[in-house]
């Protein structure tokens, strides 16, 4: 029997294991605080049986260039990192009053004045309801002033020596402060807004690539800081760049000339990239793969407004990078029987487990779920074996 890292691991080479690697996606903090009181993402991956993955975001300053570990920045949310501040450039936080729902200004202060972005939150999420990019000029800013985090390798590899071959560490590419995704476009999406943001793709397409072009310099600055990182997969993408946000052509000329330098470097530095696109995905598939990342996800199914067809995705694009994903947690991880659960388990592995290379999972994280189905799950991954 193959430890859950080495089971992973070879998933990820697009080899077979000893069974079906069986794991899930973002562990949300309200999950386990309302249906497994309080339990810590490894007791969850112990008392189900999956393969375990352990989340680790973890930025360093640069003293010798002026940069500081923002001390303001208070106890660390969900996979948020530690940001790094300089003094010209910093970000404070204002709660803001009256509002129903918790929401917080953040001013971000440089020598040429404050930018500014809110967000509200209830207990499982949070969400932008005031963009940082409200003028063309405002990019100026970000370009002349933004910090990029370096990764911090020591705190990295204490995990991993720690996890051991308790299963794979994972990490992503450095989103904005605050609030972002780790693709370029995608954190575009996050500080314009994805409607202005496509609009401007049309009217003012020089603007959108000087903006890009921004993001992407930060992004492989810390890409290039990974060397010697033990991180054993990165996530690079995110939503707003799947099909049921953007054309093919828009991907063609915005997404892909960004992201894949950063797959580039991530591979020069030892790192494996998974490209995430939790949305549509078909008429991307053989676009994603030429961007040579090691493994892609989410395939999420049409039943939950994406369009993933695993059989066809496996015979398309499962020569050249390992997928990850394909299970519809809205409708088998609650509301159904248990049979109907683990049919849906066969049903995947029968599509796209052939030869290896594909990691059952969920196609992105969850808030609600029956105990009983995740326990169902698997069990019955656990006894999809490989002929």
């Amino acid at each position: 029997m193959m430890s859950s890292r080495q089971r992973l691991l070879r998933a990820l080479k697009r080899e077979r294991a000893d069974r079906l690697p069986v794991t899930t996606h973002h562990l949300m903090p309200s999950f386990l605080r309302n249906h497994l009181q309080n339990a810590s993402e490894q007791e969850f991956f112990d008392r189900f049986g999956l393969d375990a993955i352990r989340w680790v975001v973890a930025h360093r300053a640069d003293a010798e260039a002026g940069e500081y570990v923002d001390p303001s920045q208070g106890p660390l949310g969900f996979l948020e990192a530690r940001r790094i501040a300089t003094a010209q450039w910093r970000v404070e936080a204002e709660a803001i009053s009256g509002a129903e729902l918790p929401t917080t200004r953040y001013r971000f202060i440089t020598p040429r004045g404050e930018l500014s972005m809110v967000l509200q939150a209830n207990e499982h999420t949070a969400w932008v309801t005031e963009h940082l990019i409200k003028e063309k000029s405002d990019i100026d800013v970000l370009g002349e002033f933004m910090t990029a985090p370096k990764c911090d390798t020591v705190a990295v590899n204490a995990a991993a020596d720690e996890f051991d071959e308790g299963g794979i560490v994972r990490g992503h590419i450095c989103c904005f402060d605050v609030f972002g995704q780790p693709g370029c476009w995608q954190d575009a999406a996050c500080l314009v807004g994805i409607e202005k943001l496509i609009m401007a793709t049309y009217d003012d397409p020089a603007w959108v690539h000087e903006l890009l072009g921004i993001l992407q310099r930060r992004k492989l600055a810390f890409t290039r800081s990974l060397a010697g990182a033990r991180y054993d997969l990165l996530e690079l993408g995110g939503g707003d760049a799947s099909s049921t946000v953007i054309s093919p052509a828009l991907f063609d000329q915005f997404v892909a000339p960004y992201d894949t330098p950063i797959i580039e470097a991530a591979h020069e530095a030892g790192q494996r990239i998974v490209y995430h696109t939790c949305g549509g995905m078909m008429p991307l598939l053989e676009r994603i793969a030429a961007m040579r990342p090691d493994a892609t996800e989410t395939f999420t199914p049409a039943a939950m407004g994406g369009d993933a067809d695993l059989a066809d995705s496996k015979r398309r694009i499962g020569d050249r990078v390992c997928m990850i994903g394909g299970f519809d947690q809205f409708h088998f991880f609650q509301g159904c029987s248990v049979e109907q659960t683990r049919a849906e388990v066969r049903r995947c592995f029968e599509a796209a487990g052939e030869g290896g290379g594909y990691i059952l999972s969920p196609s992105d994280h969850f808030f609600e779920a029956d105990l009983v189905l995740i326990q169902s799950f698997a069990e019955e991954a656990r006894s999809c074996v490989y002929s």
